[in-house]
């Protein structure tokens, strides 16, 4: 990752810190189990150690770092039974968003969802399973922020956070995006047919496909 320009100090510096952290987790740039030493990331971001140190904090208490005594911090290892148990709860959660969803979606949105669905058939037939992964990420997103639900949306961004290596994982897994297409679109002909129940029972039914995944 470049050098970034910016503040060196002060909450201004932190919330930088954050972001850049963050997003070179959330996009694999940063493995899991790499060690984050202060002084490095302080020179690479430009900011102070305290800025680094207070964005860990933050980053830990988002389950994305630990911080191990007397070795400081290090990019979290989500195991598979802890990325089944989070995606336990995404079931519930999602399934809620995606019936609020269908009980308030617009035209507008419906034609979102649609198009989306358009281009995670294409990128599986042109064989891009990384291209039909953040296609995934993004109709889920969609899904939450249509459902209008802020709680369970604040609380699935915090668990999803933890889920992105598993989540490239599977992208990658043969045959998996052909299985995951079909349940996705389920999710989106209920949304647009404006059936909640059945929104929901899509939702659960893919992310029960994916505990099965995972388990593999």
């Amino acid at each position: 990752m470049p050098n970034q320009a910016g503040p060196g100090t002060g909450e201004q510096a932190r919330r930088l810190a954050l972001g850049q952290l963050r997003e070179a987790i959330l996009r694999g740039e940063m493995a899991p189990a790499q060690r984050l030493v202060e002084n490095e990331l302080a020179e690479q971001f430009g900011v102070t150690r305290a800025s680094i140190r207070a964005a860990l904090i933050e980053l830990e208490s988002q389950g994305l770092v630990e911080r191990i005594r007397n070795r400081g911090s290090r990019v979290r290892v989500v195991t598979v039974d802890e990325a089944v148990a989070i995606t336990e709860c995404r079931l519930v959660l999602e399934g809620l968003c995606a019936a609020k969803a269908a009980a308030a979606v617009t035209d507008a949105q419906v034609t979102e969802l649609q198009d989306l669905g358009t281009a995670m058939r294409k990128a599986v037939a042109d064989g891009e399973p990384l291209t039909y992964s953040d296609l995934n990420h993004e109709l889920h997103a969609k899904v939450r922020e249509f459902s209008g639900q802020l709680t369970a949306v604040e609380l699935l961004e915090r668990l999803n956070a933890q889920l992105v290596r598993h989540r490239f994982q599977l992208a990658l897994r043969p045959g998996r995006p052909q299985q995951s297409l079909n349940e996705h679109l389920a999710m989106i002909e209920a949304i647009a047919a404006r059936d909640p129940r059945a929104a929901e029972e899509a939702v659960r039914a893919h992310l029960a496909s994916v505990i099965e995944a995972l388990r593999d």
